[in-house]
């Protein structure tokens, strides 16, 4: 039986959980248009042809934030549907190395603790790796 191609698209996301020395997370409030617009997220973005999702994770984060990280062990992978296209988000463990989180293309940044992230909405894909962070700090 022939296989039944979707016509939603499909986007693969890197993402970092950034940790810094206090233990403290690295979150952005997406810009007021757009996808998603003001909704916090934990930084990253699209693969690029050739490139690994190490790669990826450091140039996103470098982009849109101005910070340096170091790509550590994978946390989990998300597979979900939104209406207008499926996401595959592989998360990685990041540690901060340096630069101050700056406002590059977002609208704001905040270092968070995990027991306060119940206090910002972040898109239902990102509800797996929210639940996560709260389990493993138990």
């Amino acid at each position: 039986m022939p296989e039944i191609l979707s016509s939603i698209p499909h986007k693969v996301i890197g993402v970092g959980v950034i940790r810094n020395h206090n233990g403290e997370i690295l979150i952005d409030r997406r810009l007021k248009s757009g996808e998603m617009a003001g909704l916090w997220e934990f930084p990253g973005g699209k693969i690029e042809p050739n490139e690994t999702v190490e790669e990826c994770i450091r140039r996103e984060i470098r982009e849109e934030l101005g910070v340096e990280v170091a790509v550590q062990e994978r946390l989990l992978t998300i597979h979900h549907e939104y209406v207008k296209f499926t996401v595959t988000l592989l998360v990685h463990h990041c540690q901060y190395l340096s630069g101050e989180p700056q406002t590059i293309e977002c609208d704001e940044v905040l270092w968070v603790k995990v027991e306060d992230i119940d206090q910002y909405t972040f898109p239902e894909a990102n509800t797996k790796i929210v639940d996560t962070l709260k389990m493993q700090a138990k």
